[in-house]
Parts: C-alpha cells; structure tokens; sequence
C-alpha cells in the first residue's frame, strides 16, 4: 500500500492528464475511504485455493475472449470495406472489427453527420438551437459501444502523436486550447467518423459500381 503523500503526488498526475481540477482533499478523502476498503485474507490452504481457483477462471476467460476476436476478425475480413478500415491510422484488427460491427453497412447513412450522431460525438444543442457554449459538449446519443471504440484509437493518437494526421492535429488543437479531455477526445471522434465515412462511402460505391451489369452494344 502506498503512502498517502504518494497517492496524492499519483492523482495530482492523474488530474493534469485528464484535465480535471486538483485539490489535496479530494486527494485526502479519497485516500482515506479507500483504506476502509481493503480487504485482507489470511495466509492459508483456503486462501491459496482460491486465489489457484480465480487466476484459472481468469485464464481461460482471457483464452475464450482470444477466441472471439480471432472470429470476430475473420468474419469482418470478408466484407468489403474492411481493409479500407483497416488501413485508417490507429485502427488494428480488433478495433477494424468493432468499427465495422457498430456502424454496420455505412450506406445506411445518407451523410456524414448522420453517422457522427448515430455515435453520439456530436455538439449538443439548447433550446434556441445553438451550440451549447464553447466547449460544445457532445449528445452522448447512440450507441456507448461505439464511442468507446473510438476513443481507444484517439488514445493511440494521443501515444504516437503523428503530426501529419488530420485527426491528431485536430485532436491536439483542441487540447492544446485547454479544452477538457472529454471534450478534446469527443471532438477528435468527431473529425475521425467524418473521414471514416468518406472513405468508407468511396470504398462501397466502387462496389457497386463494379457489381452493375456491363453494357453492350449490338
């Protein structure tokens, strides 16, 4: 268990990282509560035992979940637009999969912002239909699943900084502005939807345009 001092000096990192206001009692309270809630056992057979018991239910939980991705992928790998996803900075075979999966066939959506809804990183509205504030936050509508999705590629963004990507220089922009990390990650989502749309929107009417019987000239 660590000191208090050093869980303080490990939240006031934490704040700065996120964007959150530090305060040394929050960090206190925190602290402090926490110590309630630890749980101690005695060193034991049954202990052992069930430590044995949860490190095993925990592996072959990881080995089914490692199952499932690699389906996941080979399934997502047959439809068209996969590599097009694929290949988008900061996607990976899993995240390509949860992409596609979430957002389904992108000729559902008869445009960009249709779609940039659909995942709720939108800016929200008040009642006069104006943008709410400068921080714009987003509706939160649609689903959860795909937000989450995209804010682990922004998470890459944010690691590999690669400054010739539209999306990481939007992305840093906005954090560069002071903007909360919620707002700058939302707004980064935002910029990513709209050129996955493009390109996925290109990919498939290729498609289609390739699936259209020839003409031919008597």
């Amino acid at each position: 268990m660590v000191s208090e001092n050093a869980f303080t000096n490990r939240y006031q990192k934490w704040c700065k990282r996120m964007g959150y206001n530090f305060s040394a009692a929050k960090a206190s309270d925190l602290y402090f509560e926490s110590l309630g809630h630890i749980v101690t056992l005695p060193k034991n057979n049954n202990t052992k035992l069930l430590i044995q018991t949860a490190a095993k239910e925990l592996t072959a939980m990881n080995e089914l979940i490692a199952v499932v991705r690699g389906e996941m992928t080979r399934l997502a790998k047959e439809l068209p637009e996969y590599e097009t996803v694929h290949a988008m900075y900061g996607v990976g075979d899993t995240t390509a999969a949860q992409l596609i999966a979430e957002i389904g066939d992108i000729r559902n959506f008869p445009r960009r912002s249709s779609l940039v809804g659909f995942a709720g990183v939108d800016p929200a509205v008040d009642d006069s239909g104006k943008n709410v504030g400068n921080s714009k936050a987003a509706t939160k509508r649609g689903s959860p699943h795909l937000r989450k999705t995209l804010f682990q590629i922004m998470t890459i963004y944010l690691r590999l900084a690669p400054q010739d990507e539209p999306v990481y220089q939007f992305l840093n922009k906005k954090r560069s502005e002071g903007k909360p990390y919620y707002v700058y990650m939302t707004a980064g989502s935002n910029k990513f939807l709209r050129i996955y749309y493009a390109r996925v929107k290109e990919c498939m009417a290729k498609l289609d345009e390739s699936a259209k019987p020839s003409e031919t000239i008597e």
